[in-house]
């Protein structure tokens, strides 16, 4: 959907081809058009794509409403319709054209509407610039006639549209059409800093090839090694560049042990730390975390000094792997181990500031347990029972990450009370300081991720410690008034939105999130905003296929009752429509041997037959391992209401979600996710929307809790209780934006 803070901008753009819609109110011209016979079949063709366009909304009308603004999508229908058929009509009058280049241009519209149809809701082409891709057609076809190269028209256009007109596909033999194409590539890196290598990979013959992989590169120094490393066309140009830094990535890729010395990369650059240094313990595990984290504090404080190393993403990136592989799923799989000390002795070796970071990078992965039991009481016992002396040494860094992991496994209370006590009751203790801190100075982060924490941290310390909960809404309150004296809008929309979230999770406030923020409804989803407008509703599950994914597809089979459903399988998905009560359609694809990628080639599978039959999913279900989370956001498209993850959460896991679908109620776990409770949830589910009911979280989870007798179900976060998902919804509703 188009956003209501870009609606002005978006207005006035499409207000200059208001002339062109009043023209068209004369519809005679057109609707009297006599095409010659050998080119009726070619209006037909552009004819069927409008029609095509109106109906992509997913309602079956003469309007195109891909926003929830009246007058865009009036304009947009205009586009689709009136604006379209002048083109033809000035294709079908112009005496100078030949038929058969009559022919070439109508079929190029085709092309042109089909690709805009094809992608617009999988968010490759803005569908509110329809109107500026119909004018960029004509213009290329004006300039195409008179063989004038039509580069400085496609450079004039935002990316979308530019890649839509050459997606006509008839402008192959124009002489602006290769400069086209590099002014294409130069668009897509701008817009997408994070794929330039990706995209050079398969496009070296560019002039500016050497100057965008320095760019690129020292932008992101790892995506450098990544690329360096190849046996391609790519890897030996970037191999050839004269540059210190190209130079001393592309050494360490061609070198065997190179991902051992490339987290050093700064460093070693420099010339504070050699190869021998790094030699002498990278094969040792402990030794190579500790010169892992040494390093990483040293780039903090030089961060604190406005001096960014270069690498510092990918030593933090190395620092989560080896905390992640080494030592934290060495703990989590010992989880039935009663021993503590035989649990945890991988651990022991390390320093409170090494065991903070094994915490903060692992937030998502390690489980309560091996929190609460081990890392955590080590780590105190390391630092001598002081908290503050922690956060010194460690410079804060992440501390609003550990505080909300605190607060989530209920220990924030005994890490406060480690801190250094006031000399009197007035007087504002270190405790009291750093809990103003941690919800202070918001709009100066970068992102929204600290927010997101504060937010979510709310939820746990309101329900154990109400004092401190208490003491958060003055400070938020007090921030908000800053803000508002220093005019500063991020930080007045940051600050309003955590005062009324925090406000709504005592019910007797009666704040309504969804009047407050104007976002959907937080407590729950109508049935009628999961039906289509046929009045079915329409469901996708992912699956994957490693061994545990074939495992759960088979037990995912046996939960339908054969007397309410009925599976039918093809080539690469089952679906499963209701017999009983409301129409209900669940397809999941196939979980295919994921050696020669078969299940998501199953996914693509579906995905395309979805959208050509515009059968759009409201509920989306992935079951899947954490790691191929990704690839199921990736795939979900806007129409999603619920998102239910079958596997850990995170930030960065529901924000993906949100780009993808910001209307959608997100159920994620703190933990990993487990069968027990995932399968009881879609049966619950299931059961609600084949009745027709309104799915109301409260009573739903309330339900779901009886159904779920395992540990691990309390890791389950309900939509209306994820305060950091929320969040999000309302700031970007709020900034139209995504920070």
């Amino acid at each position: 959907m188009i956003s209501t803070p870009r609606y002005l901008v978006l207005l006035s753009c499409l207000l200059a081809f208001q002339p062109l819609f009043a023209q068209a109110e004369d519809p005679d011209p057109v609707r009297d058009l006599k095409p010659a016979k050998n080119r009726e079949l070619f209006h037909d063709f552009v004819d069927k794509q409008q029609k095509e366009i109106l109906k992509s909304d997913g309602k079956a009308d003469k309007e195109f409403a891909p926003s929830d603004n009246e007058q865009i999508n009036f304009f947009l229908t205009k586009a689709a319709t009136t604006q379209v058929d002048w083109v033809q009509y000035h294709i079908e009058k112009d005496t100078l054209l030949g038929s058969q280049v009559k022919i070439k241009y109508l079929r190029g519209l085709e092309n042109l509407l089909k690709y805009f149809n094809n992608n617009w809701r999988r968010g490759t082409v803005n569908p509110a610039e329809l109107p500026i891709i119909i004018d960029g057609y004509e213009k290329c076809m004006n300039a195409d006639v008179t063989n004038s190269p039509i580069d400085a028209i496609i450079n004039q256009q935002p990316y979308d549209v530019a890649l839509n007109l050459i997606n006509a596909g008839i402008f192959d033999k124009n002489p602006g059409y290769q400069n086209s194409q590099y002014i294409l590539i130069k668009k897509y890196c701008a817009l997408h800093p994070d794929q330039v290598f990706l995209k050079l990979r398969d496009n070296t013959d560019v002039p500016f090839l050497d100057s965008l992989i320095k760019l690129a590169g020292y932008r992101d120094p790892g995506q450098l090694y990544n690329f360096a490393a190849a046996n391609n066309k790519l890897a030996i140009a970037i191999r050839k560049i004269n540059d210190p830094l190209v130079n001393a990535v592309s050494k360490m890729a061609t070198s065997n042990s190179g991902r051992w010395y490339f987290p050093f990369l700064d460093e070693i650059m420099k010339g504070k730390m050699t190869i021998s240094d790094i030699n002498e313990v990278k094969d040792d595990t402990v030794g190579y975390y500790r010169l892992l984290v040494r390093t990483h504090l040293d780039y903090v404080q030089r961060a604190l000094n406005k001096d960014t190393a270069y690498g510092f993403k990918e030593l933090e990136d190395r620092i989560r792997t080896k905390a992640t592989d080494i030592f934290v799923n060495t703990i989590n799989s010992l989880h039935e181990i009663d021993n503590l000390s035989i649990r945890f002795k991988i651990i022991q070796p390390l320093t409170a500031e090494e065991l903070y970071y094994l915490a903060v990078t692992t937030d998502g992965i390690i489980y309560t347990s091996s929190f609460v039991k081990g890392v955590y009481p080590l780590m105190m016992e390391r630092i001598n029972q002081r908290g503050d002396s922690l956060l010194m040494n460690v410079k804060f860094d992440k501390y609003r990450k550990f505080i909300k992991m605190c607060a989530g496994y209920n220990t924030l209370s005994n890490f406060l009370n480690t801190f250094q006590k006031s000399q009197t009751a007035a007087e504002e203790n270190d405790a009291e300081k750093l809990m103003r801190a941690f919800v202070g100075k918001l709009e100066e982060s970068k992102g929204l991720e600290d927010g997101v924490d504060v937010a979510d941290s709310y939820a746990s310390i309101v329900e154990t410690i109400k004092p401190l909960a208490d003491k958060m809404l003055l400070n938020i309150k007090a921030n908000y008034d800053r803000n508002i004296i220093s005019n500063n809008k991020r930080g007045i929309v940051m600050y309003d939105l955590l005062h009324k979230l925090f406000l709504s999770a005592d019910t007797s406030n009666h704040i309504n999130l969804s009047k407050e923020f104007g976002i959907p409804p937080v407590y729950g989803v109508p049935f009628k905003a999961l039906a289509n407008d046929t009045g079915r509703v329409v469901m996708q599950v992912f699956f994957y296929g490693d061994k545990d994914g074939l495992g759960i597809f088979q037990g995912f089979k046996r939960m339908f009752d054969t007397k309410l459903w009925k599976i039918t399988t093809t080539q690469n998905w089952i679906t499963i429509n209701s017999i009983k009560g409301k129409p209900v359609s669940i397809y999941a694809n196939l979980p295919l041997p994921e050696e020669d990628d078969l299940d998501k080639k199953a996914q693509d599978a579906l995905d395309t037959f979805l959208l050509r039959n515009n059968l759009y999913p409201t509920v989306v279900i992935h079951r899947g391992h954490s790691y191929n989370a990704p690839y199921t956001i990736d795939q979900i498209l806007p129409s999603a209401k619920i998102v239910f993850m079958g596997s850990c959460g995170g930030y960065y896991l529901i924000n993906d979600i949100l780009k993808h679908s910001p209307d959608a109620h997100i159920i994620t776990s703190k933990q990993i996710g487990k069968t027990a409770v995932n399968q009881p949830f879609f049966n619950l589910l299931m059961e609600k929307v084949r009745n027709g009911n309104n799915i109301d979280w409260i009573p739903f989870w309330e339900e779901l809790e009886k159904k779920v007798k395992v540990e691990g179900f309390e890791d389950y976060i309900p939509p209306y209780k994820n305060l950091g998902a929320i969040f999000i919804k309302a700031y970007k509703k709020a900034m139209g934006s995504e920070d």
